[in-house]
């Protein structure tokens, strides 16, 4: 039985990754610069979008994951940036998003007048990281709420991203927490992902992740 598992799991990986490439390739043509968010849950990725929307304006669109509710959606599209949400609840509560409902969210949203896709992925450190969603470049936030001993207890979402924000960094005069160690850790699970510390809240390090947007890596 477990032969059988790994066969049908290798199977939905292949079919997934056949989407994913189509639609990184698709939107590249297009110019379309695609950026996969993930993180635990309330380490920041709404904040994250709402402050990139305020900086580059208008030309963003958004792809929102959750189980359940449409709360970050709602929240990005009072600022007026376009979001299409998927809740996975209804199909049995997943804790990923995959390919196949990407291309359908961007088939609803449209790509007109669009320069950069958003996709907030699940809050989750295990599950997103196993299927490609066709990305031009996945991004991890963790907040220096959850200590730093993430990137060695979840090392495929570090190994995964080419680039982790430290979010929250404000809240460092409250926290026993080590950047350094953090740091370190990090590197052990993916020696060639890139760090930025960032703060929302007193825009510490903002400017360092819009210049990567505007670089647009991976495309």
């Amino acid at each position: 039985m477990e032969s059988i598992k790994i066969n049908v799991m290798q199977k939905l990986l292949k079919a997934n990754d056949a989407i994913a490439d189509e639609i990184r390739n698709s939107l590249k043509n297009k110019g379309i610069f695609f950026v996969n968010l993930m993180s635990s849950p309330g380490s920041g990725k709404t904040t994250l979008i709402e402050e990139t929307a305020r900086k580059l304006g208008k030309k963003i669109k958004v792809i929102e994951g959750d189980i359940q509710t449409t709360l970050d959606a709602e929240r990005l599209q009072k600022l007026g940036v376009p979001a299409y949400q998927i809740n996975t609840g209804p199909f049995g509560g997943d804790c990923h998003l995959e390919a196949a409902w990407i291309k359908t969210a961007i088939d609803e949203l449209g790509m007109d007048d669009l320069e950069i896709l958003f996709v907030e992925n699940i809050g989750n450190l295990v599950c997103p990281a196993e299927f490609d969603v066709g990305a031009h470049l996945n991004v991890l936030l963790i907040s220096v709420t959850e200590g730093e001993d993430k990137p060695l207890k979840y090392p495929l979402a570090f190994q995964v991203s080419k680039l982790c924000l430290i979010t929250k960094t404000d809240l460092l005069p409250l926290k026993r927490f080590s950047l350094e160690k953090l740091r370190q850790n990090i590197k052990k699970a993916n020696p060639a992902c890139a760090v930025i510390e960032v703060s929302a809240h007193d825009g510490v390090g903002l400017e360092s992740w819009f210049e990567i947007l505007k670089h647009k890596p991976g495309m």
